[in-house]
């Protein structure tokens, strides 16, 4: 992908055939995030990365009031585009807050995304939610790392920190969020 090129579609904000131009050039990056959502997911799921990645960029492309800073912002965007639509399709398929017992997330590949699982995700989305109150940086390092795919090194420029206050956040919040997730509320 040509970073200099979605930088300057981004920034063209007005031009005509932006999202035209912009599609092909971070649309890899957004399938392969969400593939790599979905690498355990079992066949015949209802939400296929495909459609997760067009709803993504239409919500992204729909906000005309965002001064894109750069490509990392957009796909930074594009983290929390994602996360709200997986929020969203969990909470239909599934409206009991945390289901019946321990879930397992790994934050390092992904988690499945079954039926039976959706709760998972509106777990993960609820301690973000609380982690975020606690310490808004680390859910954000979640956030962009986990639903958005990005690397250490462009999450710490989106934030503007070094690699390493990144990389003590993800550690730190990590462990905040399997506390949080193995509670009993």
């Amino acid at each position: 992908m040509d970073k200099k090129n979605v930088t300057q579609i981004l920034n063209n904000n007005s031009g005509p055939g932006r999202d035209e131009q912009l599609y092909p050039l971070v649309y890899d990056n957004l399938h392969l995030i969400a593939e790599k959502l979905y690498a355990r997911e079992r066949k015949g799921h209802t939400l296929q990365p495909t459609l997760l990645v067009n709803e993504a960029f239409m919500s992204l492309v729909d906000q005309d009031n965002i001064d894109w800073k750069g490509r990392s912002h957009f796909f930074a965007v594009g983290a929390q585009a994602i996360r709200r639509i997986l929020v969203h399709h969990a909470r239909n398929k599934n409206a009991d807050k945390r289901g019946g017992g321990a879930h397992k997330i790994d934050l390092e590949e992904g988690i499945a995304f079954t039926p039976e699982k959706d709760g998972v995700v509106l777990a993960l989305d609820e301690a973000l939610e609380h982690l975020a109150e606690v310490h808004e940086r680390q859910a954000k390092v979640v956030e962009l790392k986990f639903f958005g795919g990005m690397k250490m090194q462009e999450i710490a420029d989106e934030l503007g920190v070094s690699i390493k206050t990144v990389e003590i956040d993800w550690k730190v919040a990590k462990a905040w969020l399997k506390k949080f997730l193995t509670m009993d509320i």
